[in-house]
């Protein structure tokens, strides 16, 4: 488990740390844990933004010896009590949990010295989370550097995400869901009720899944063709590469079958997460109607005025349809969209690109060819 002792966990133990999805307490500020942390980290910080910024601005003008004075004056009598009760309970619901600050330095000591003052012994992370996060970088890349990947392609709406699950799910296949980790469904109406992840946590995100199915032995890994950007989150460069360079599975269905399953996913599930969300199913329409117009708007100067405003108009019709009761009208924008937007760009960026397509078909031939072709790389 250690290079050390047991009250440390040195880089040797890192990669079993997340290959478990171990436990851990991000000691560090909330700010510092909204910017980006790890799947299996809690924020139990030893001191909030407002007591950290006063500390900060102590070390800077009286230095180190003052501000570590404050900080204990700051964090001392009910206030130290409550977050040593805090640290507390999570290591009761979890007696694996390590700790870690930013550098492995004060903060995440001193959470260590409290909670053995009370009888719990809980490793720290050597180097903090900037070690974790250059470690998770660098697997990335000698991930990327082993694994061959098989990319699923198509027009929108063909059913990609669906095929990965159900290559994952029913046959066992090694897949990274790149738009589930980027918590976003693709194209400009990918936008989901709940925030995506910031840009750090989805890198991370994206390392893990990859350390995990190296550890699995595999060497081919599945993953469906994404532009730089899934949302706002973008893909790190060398997995970009590496996508542009994978041999392309490409997954075909009729328009009728696309536009339905768009609807279901982009109208139906979107609504279903805002009304989960929301307040009321007033706010969950307002909130979900929006999302669309500004989505559709986001893609303006792409569309042409003219073609803008005509979408524009269906949509409203749509929403106004859906909001008394009847949501398939919705099909009718989303037709056009595909048809005469989303499929000539798709059909040009293939051509123009130069693309290595490995095999062409409808769902049930490309799952049964990456099966094969999984199968024959093992």
């Amino acid at each position: 488990m250690t290079d050390k002792d047991s009250s440390h966990l040195t880089s040797s133990a890192f990669e079993q740390v997340f290959l478990e999805d171990r436990p851990l307490i991000d000691t560090r500020a909330p700010i510092e844990f909204q910017r980006g942390s790890f799947p299996s980290a809690i924020n139990i910080p030893l001191m909030t933004d407002a007591e950290r910024e006063q500390v900060g601005i102590c070390y800077k003008e009286q230095g180190e010896q003052a501000a570590v004075a404050l900080g204990h004056e700051l964090v001392s009598g009910d206030v130290k009590e409550e977050r040593i009760a805090a640290w507390m309970d999570q290591v009761k619901r979890n007696d694996n949990t390590a700790l870690f600050c930013f550098r492995g330095g004060l903060r995440s000591h001193t959470a260590q010295a409290w909670l053995s003052s009370r009888g719990y012994h809980v490793p720290l992370l050597d180097g903090g989370y900037k070690a974790l996060r250059s470690y998770l970088m660098n697997s990335l890349e000698e991930c990327l550097s082993h694994l061959a990947l098989m990319v699923i392609g198509g027009r929108t709406g063909v059913a990609k995400t669906a095929l990965l699950n159900q290559a994952s799910e029913r046959l066992r296949l090694p897949v990274v869901d790149l738009e589930g980790l980027a918590h976003h469904r693709g194209s400009a109406f990918g936008k989901r009720a709940e925030p995506q992840p910031t840009q750090i946590n989805f890198e991370n995100r994206i390392a893990i899944e990859l350390l995990k199915l190296r550890n699995g032995a595999h060497q081919q890994v599945m993953m469906e063709d994404e532009s730089r950007l899934i949302g706002r989150c973008a893909l790190p460069l060398t997995l970009q590469e590496k996508l542009r360079e994978a041999p392309l599975v490409i997954l075909d269905a009729p328009l009728e079958d696309r536009v339905h399953h768009s609807w279901e996913n982009y109208i139906l599930s979107n609504y279903r997460e805002q009304i989960a969300r929301c307040d009321s199913d007033e706010a969950a329409f307002t909130a979900f109607a929006d999302s669309l117009k500004l989505s559709l708007a986001n893609i303006r100067k792409r569309l042409g005025g003219v073609r803008y405003q005509q979408l524009s108009e269906v949509l409203e019709a749509a929403l106004v349809a859906h909001q008394n009761g009847d949501p398939e009208q919705h099909e009718q924008w989303i037709e056009v969209l595909l048809r005469d937007y989303y499929d000539p760009m798709y059909d040009y960026q293939l051509k123009s690109k130069q693309r290595n397509v490995a095999f062409r078909g409808n769902f049930n031939e490309v799952l049964e060819f990456l099966a094969n072709a999984i199968d024959s790389a093992a």
